[in-house]
């Protein structure tokens, strides 16, 4: 069995991180599996690749995902792989048309990563949509919710399965704490994402103005609102309690070291920085929106989206009360314990399987 995931890029994100964890176990269980990046670059999520041995192949070295000539590109991999499994919209895109002109006998392959984006709220793509949808075999959505969605855009089903993201839960439960940047009676708050729409680091820094002086944030991740936050904190006056990381490799030292794990999105599929921040034995935040509310309620705290002070409000209780603290700490371990990388992984084998038997 030979595979070939094909993503826009290994910068930060839920698809990048996931493709970095999985692919290593695949290849472990005997599949032949590369990478196929757009856009390539020495990032922590490439170089944990090809350190697990990865083939990692790119068609350029910057610049635009939606170029035309990608498609042409592809060709040559069309023939070399039994299945074809792409991430993010570009890839889903081009792959479908690279096939339609090159007939072959790969299967296709792709996850929707996410509850929603900005083209399902277009509706000239929407027939666009659901022809790029049809000529793939199967469709893997990561979370019941997004499943609902993408069937009710898409109008069908039959292709359509729910395989939840996993995360090597021992990784970050077991790691030792970074503890390299957080001073004697800090209390530390972080988040971990991309910095792009949608994502909302905007209402972390915000509720610090109504948290104590000890109280930082910590934001790991990086993307093309970096100056735009950075902006705000200097608006704010919050420079000296905002710590911008980028793209970091010890994500769990960092989180061990923090004292509250926040999300504040806009929406989520199914967050992998939220699993893995509750896999750390820490309070998980998370704002009230799709994706992130049926991952976190009945273990982690829920706050109205974009309010500040109730945010800060959350993470005050939490402090101030240690039993209340070790409690809400407890269930998110034991809710993240429900979404291992292994029974991913296994899921995926066997969509892999059962195509390869069609």
């Amino acid at each position: 069995m030979r595979i070939l995931h094909v993503i826009t890029s290994l910068e930060t994100g839920g698809a990048e991180n996931l493709i970095s964890e999985m692919v290593p176990l695949l290849k472990k269980k005997g599949v032949e599996v590369d990478v196929l990046t757009f856009i390539g670059g020495e990032t922590p999520f490439y170089e944990k690749l090809r350190k697990n041995s990865i083939n990692v192949y790119s068609l350029a070295r910057k610049g635009s995902v939606y170029r035309v000539g990608f498609i042409f590109k592809i060709f040559p991999f069309l023939k070399k792989y039994d299945i074809i499994h792409t991430h993010n919209t570009a890839c889903q895109l081009f792959v479908a048309l690279a096939k339609m002109i090159i007939p072959c006998k790969c299967k296709l392959v792709t996850t929707e990563h996410s509850t929603e984006n900005r083209r399902r709220s277009k509706w000239w793509l929407k027939p666009f949509d659901k022809w790029m949808y049809s000529r793939y075999e199967k469709i893997i959505s990561i979370s019941e919710i997004a499943t609902k969605l993408l069937i009710d855009y898409i109008g069908y089903d039959s292709k359509i399965i729910t395989i939840p993201n996993g995360v090597n839960i021992e990784k970050f439960h077991s790691a030792r704490p970074n503890k390299e940047y957080k001073k004697e009676g800090d209390v530390i708050i972080s988040m971990v994402a991309g910095f792009r729409v949608g994502k909302d680091q905007d209402t972390l820094i915000k509720a610090l103005q109504y948290l104590p002086t000890n109280y930082k944030v910590w934001l790991l991740g990086d993307g093309v609102r970096r100056n735009e936050i950075d902006n705000l904190i200097s608006k704010l006056s919050l420079r000296e309690r905002v710590r911008l990381f980028g793209v970091r490799s010890d994500v769990p030292e960092l989180l061990q070291a923090s004292d509250v794990i926040v999300m504040s999105s806009r929406y989520e599929g199914l967050s992998l920085a939220s699993i893995e921040g509750m896999s750390v034995n820490k309070p998980f935040i998370a704002s009230d929106v799709k994706g992130l509310h049926q991952t976190t309620i009945g273990a982690g705290i829920l706050f109205p989206y974009q309010n500040d002070r109730k945010l800060a409000e959350e993470i005050l209780k939490l402090m101030e009360d240690s039993l209340y603290y070790q409690q809400v700490a407890e269930a998110c371990y034991k809710r993240a314990q429900l979404f291992d990388i292994d029974t991913t992984v296994n899921g995926y084998l066997e969509v892999y399987n059962n195509l390869l038997l069609q």
